[in-house]
């Protein structure tokens, strides 16, 4: 997993180069060698994590072009985690983005981002949101089912994988652990229930 390059100049004091836009795509180079090392090592799925992406909209154009960048050449499944923000905004930007997968919150939300995704064609692998990051509640394995249920009214279920709306830092260590194996048993029982195993 990578800090993407956009989210590290947004977090950061532009003090050398000339503009924003060359910040950017130096340190997109700089995380691409990051990237090609990680693959190099044997990575076969690199997560590049752009939390700040969200928060420009006017700038959605540079961040995935930096995005690009990073995932070019790079033989590896790709994802790309995008925190809280207006996503209504920059939809067709965001799913457009240069990675296989689009890591995004759900659970925080209640599920409303479904609606963003409803009746339109994305040829991207979702990664759900299915815990909150920000609550000490561990959520119980028919609460995560429940929303991976509304979840697979929107995407097919070959498409969808599981997670934590955002990384759990914040949380005290039996709680993510709990977070995590109710994902973990949720995933296993919906599988059995739709026939999918």
């Amino acid at each position: 997993m990578l800090t993407g390059p956009y989210t590290i100049v947004d977090w950061s004091f532009n003090e050398y180069y000339p503009s924003r836009e060359a910040f950017v795509m130096d340190v997109a180079r700089a995380v691409h060698d990051e990237a090609m090392a990680l693959r190099e090592a044997g990575a076969t799925v690199i997560q590049i994590d752009e939390p700040a992406i969200s928060v420009h909209p006017e700038e959605m154009e540079l961040a995935s072009r930096a995005l690009g960048i990073v995932t070019e050449g790079l033989d590896a499944f790709t994802a790309t985690h995008v925190c809280y923000g207006d996503f209504a905004t920059v939809f067709d930007d965001l799913v457009n983005l240069p990675v296989d997968i689009l890591d995004i919150e759900m659970a925080n939300s209640n599920y409303q981002l479904l609606e963003l995704f409803r009746g339109k064609q994305v040829d991207k692998y979702i990664s759900l949101g299915v815990t909150d990051s920000h609550t000490y509640r561990i959520e119980s394995v028919e609460e995560i089912k429940q929303g991976v249920r509304a979840a697979l009214e929107v995407f097919s279920p070959d498409k969808l994988y599981l997670d934590p709306d955002c990384g759990l830092k914040t949380r005290l260590e039996d709680e993510a652990v709990g977070k995590l194996a109710n994902t973990v048993t949720a995933a296993k029982e919906l599988r059995t229930e739709l026939g999918l195993e």
